[in-house]
C-alpha cells in the first residue's frame, strides 16, 4: 500500500475512534490488536492488511471504501 493510502486510512481510523470516544487501548482490545499497532496505524506507519481494514470497518459500521477517502 502506498504512503498516501496508509495516511488516509490512518486519518480516518483516528477520526472514527475519537468520534466514538474510544481510547487507543479500548479500540485495540475491541479489535484484538496490540495497542502499539493502533498507535502505529494512526501514524501511518504500518502496512495494514485488508483483513484488518475489514475488521475496523465492521467495528465502526462503515463501508470499507470509507476508510480510503
Amino acid at each position: 500500500m502506498s504512503q498516501v493510502g496508509r495516511q488516509k486510512i490512518a486519518k480516518n481510523v483516528k477520526i472514527l475512534r475519537e468520534k466514538s470516544g474510544l481510547k487507543r487501548e479500548e479500540l485495540s482490545l475491541a479489535l484484538n490488536f496490540d495497542n502499539s499497532y493502533i498507535s502505529k496505524l494512526e501514524k501511518g506507519n504500518v502496512n495494514i492488511t485488508i483483513d484488518k481494514i475489514e475488521l475496523i470497518a465492521q467495528f465502526f459500521n462503515v463501508n470499507l471504501k470509507d476508510l480510503f477517502v
